[in-house]
């Protein structure tokens, strides 16, 4: 098995997509539109998406514009290799910093937290290996 892509529901796809590629400089891999059942996609990701990485899949259904997030949900993470840096772009570029960029509670990992247009949140986690990378949040 291999892990492929995480869906999230958007009630704006275009200010979605415009978060994770200008925001949090992920890559738009690929949209498709089911006019039939009244739903839009969006896959993005970094690398390239599929297989180098997983991918996030953006699901607009037409004429829905918010969602209940709900108690289940916890967040996603990205690993990058400097959380205080990737705060201060985020933060330039708009985006929501809703913890900033410090050691985990009872431990040494650097964590920092932002939320994106819908209320997600996006768990940043500053890792070495992140550092050979090179694309997206730095």
């Amino acid at each position: 098995m291999r892990f492929l892509h995480t869906m999230l529901r958007v009630g704006n796809l275009q200010r979605s997509i415009d978060f994770y590629t200008q925001v949090l400089g992920m890559q738009l891999l690929r949209t498709s539109e089911n006019p039939e059942y009244r739903y839009s996609l969006a896959f993005l990701g970094f690398e390239g998406g599929n297989p180098a990485q997983a991918e996030l899949e953006l699901t607009y259904n037409w004429d829905v514009d918010s969602y209940e997030l709900g108690t289940a949900y916890g967040h996603i993470a990205l690993g990058v290799p400097d959380a205080y840096a990737a705060c201060e772009a985020i933060r330039a570029a708009g985006g929501n910093v809703t913890r900033e960029a410090g050691p985990v509670k009872g431990g040494t990992t650097v964590i920092a937290f932002v939320t994106d247009p819908d209320g997600y949140k996006i768990e940043l986690i500053q890792r070495a290996d992140d550092h050979a990378h090179g694309q997206g949040l730095r």
